[in-house]
């Protein structure tokens, strides 16, 4: 009987931010895939006395780093032995909030960057630790302005095969820094794609020694920070500017909350300078890069559409920004 590789993916219990696990195991074709144990004791989620929690297997994919065409990628939730869901399971939140505002039918898109380095430093900083100004880097062309793209396209394609709703690619404003978009989806669906591409962006630098950098302000000085822009609609907004305008009206209402769960150091990036609005207030507008809520320009000539919360760092927890999100602004619109 023939096998395949299933390889068991979740987030430990590390924090500000939890890390990614997996392990691999082989199955015969046609086996359902079973729950699974792991030692938490090893992962910070439970003592090394009562040490088995378990995997339930939530979303799978095609494994483009093995046989796309048998083997698979199997992102999991991490339940107590009892079947209750963990307490480092932020998933588990977010289905419940999707599934009491389902009627809205929210969507959402992730514009997630990050940084890669390589020794310490970002690719493009050079051995003396600093590059010339920012300027020419962000979608650029050159050896002198590009780096890491063989990377990048990999990953690409990586994301692709796996058959994740990827939307795009392109060079962002500091050396080494890139973007890749997931979306739009689901809470829960663009959450699972995106910790998922997140996996196949550590798996691929592995392969060119590479370190997957999220902080939210990778180098210090006049250099722009990393984000996760959130992308969001509901089916009022996609119908009326009014909504439009009372979503951001129920951000604003909830900003603290919001911006104490946007991720860690948030506060290093969102400083009022490099296209941020700062953490301590709350701005938005219409094409303004610089404002906690941008409001597209084409949702403003159409009348509806899509707003984008520029607040989340590179480093955040999708399952928390998009709960958070939903739950701000569905409730809002439910009165």
């Amino acid at each position: 009987m023939r096998t395949y590789k299933a390889e068991y993916i979740w987030l430990d219990g590390t924090r500000p931010l939890s890390q990614i696990r997996s392990k691999t195991k082989v199955l015969s074709e046609g086996d359902r895939l079973p729950n699974w144990s792991f030692d938490g004791s090893s992962c910070g989620q439970a003592e090394g006395s009562k040490s088995d929690c378990i995997l339930k297997p939530v979303f799978i994919c095609a494994d483009p780093m093995r046989d796309p065409v048998r083997d698979k990628l199997v992102l999991c939730e991490v339940l107590n032995p009892d079947m209750t869901s963990h307490k480092t399971n932020t998933r588990s939140l977010c289905l419940t909030v999707q599934g009491d505002y389902n009627a809205h039918d929210v969507w959402f898109g992730i514009e997630q960057e990050y940084t890669l380095f390589r020794k310490g430093a970002p690719l493009g900083f050079g051995s003396w630790g600093h590059a010339k100004p920012q300027g020419p880097y962000y979608c650029g062309l050159g050896t002198s302005n590009i780096f890491g793209r063989d990377f990048v396209e990999e990953h690409l394609n990586a994301c692709l095969t796996a058959g994740l709703k990827i939307g795009g690619v392109n060079a962002e404003v500091m050396p080494g820094q890139w973007e890749f978009q997931i979306g739009p989806l689901s809470a829960i669906s663009v959450s699972d794609q995106l910790w998922v591409a997140r996996y196949l962006l550590q798996r691929v630098a592995e392969n060119y020694e590479y370190e997957i950098n999220l902080d939210p302000k990778p180098a210090r000085g006049d250099w722009n920070g990393a984000g996760a822009h959130a992308n969001f609609s509901t089916k009022k907004t996609r119908s009326s500017y009014d909504a439009c305008i009372q979503a951001i009206k129920a951000l604003e209402d909830n900003a603290a909350l919001h911006i104490r769960n946007y991720g860690n150091d948030i506060e290093k990036r969102l400083t009022g300078d490099h296209e941020t609005c700062s953490y301590k207030e709350f701005r938005w507008g219409v094409s303004d890069r610089g404002a906690s809520i941008r409001i597209p320009i084409q949702t403003q000539k159409y009348g509806a559409g899509y707003l984008e919360d520029r607040r989340p760092n590179a480093n955040c927890d999708p399952y928390i920004v998009t709960k958070l999100i939903t739950e701000s602004v569905c409730y809002r619109e439910s009165r």
